[in-house]
């Protein structure tokens, strides 16, 4: 019995280490400019919260939820920005900088001529990515403690939630963007994501919408991380949370598994 699981337990030793390698390269090259990447993921949610959240929502008012707690607006919106800002750093990260990588600056073409392999190079990437991500959430869920939209204790729940989200939008990303083609495609990854961003019951209750759509937009990725850090955030959670976790962790499980057998396809051929 030993003798199976030792061999076993030192291969996944070893494609750890390989993994963190090439998440080590990405933090070298970036290293010096890595507070401005920080800057750049929490200003765009921070400024939504701001004009809608706090703008807006002098206007609108306190929201009563289905379970029936009363949120302010704000508190509404936030767990939806964070939600929103931990998918657009994933995607850009496993989308935009992963195919310039895959495709124009031949990078992982040297990288399968060491032991790593495509698997490995996708665990990478996406740990790096979850770097960035999990920085955005970490500061943008401070700023929430701060202007008292959510608790400490339903903030540090929160995290670990904002990181799987992160996790599932950046193994999605990455098994698109190894279909695509041509820099001219990403017009149609940028539409799909403000869609997404506009109807995830990010400013308006899914139950708002007619029941056709609300259905389709509750199979939506982005609804059910909303859902699941709103939950959280305002303390609503229950049972139906789990829903969301199994859904995100499926999404990832299957990006991952897709990403990693076309980059096996591609860096082989």
């Amino acid at each position: 019995m030993v003798n199976l699981v030792l061999p076993r337990l030192v291969d996944i030793a070893a494609a750890s280490r390989r993994s963190a390698s090439v998440t080590g390269r990405n933090v070298a090259a970036l290293r010096s400019v890595y507070w401005l990447l920080l800057i750049s993921g929490l200003v765009e949610p921070l400024l939504y919260l701001l004009s809608i959240g706090v703008g807006v929502g002098a206007l609108i008012g306190d929201l009563t939820l289905p379970g029936g707690a009363v949120v302010t607006y704000a508190a509404f919106v936030a767990p939806a920005m964070l939600a929103s800002s931990a998918m657009s750093g994933a995607l850009a990260e496993t989308t935009f900088n992963f195919f310039g990588k895959l495709k124009y600056m031949k990078l992982y073409d040297g990288v399968i001529a060491t032991p790593v392999q495509p698997f490995e190079i996708a665990l990478g990437e996406l740990a790096w990515a979850m770097l960035r991500g999990s920085a955005y959430s970490a500061a943008f869920l401070v700023v929430m403690v701060g202007m008292e939209l959510t608790a400490p204790a339903r903030a540090l729940a929160a995290f670990p939630a904002a990181v799987l989200v992160g996790f599932t939008f950046g193994a999605l990303g990455m098994a698109i963007a190894t279909f695509l083609r041509s820099w001219q495609e990403f017009d149609l990854i940028n539409s799909a994501q403000f869609t997404l961003f506009l109807f995830s019951g990010t400013f308006v209750p899914a139950e708002a919408y007619p029941a056709l759509l609300r259905w389709l937009i509750e199979v939506t990725p982005l609804y059910r991380a909303v859902h699941l850090i709103r939950g959280l955030t305002v303390g609503t959670a229950d049972w139906g949370l789990l829903l969301d976790v199994g859904y995100l962790l499926a999404v990832l499980a299957a990006g991952l598994l897709i990403a990693s057998r076309r980059m096996n396809r591609l860096l082989y051929r």
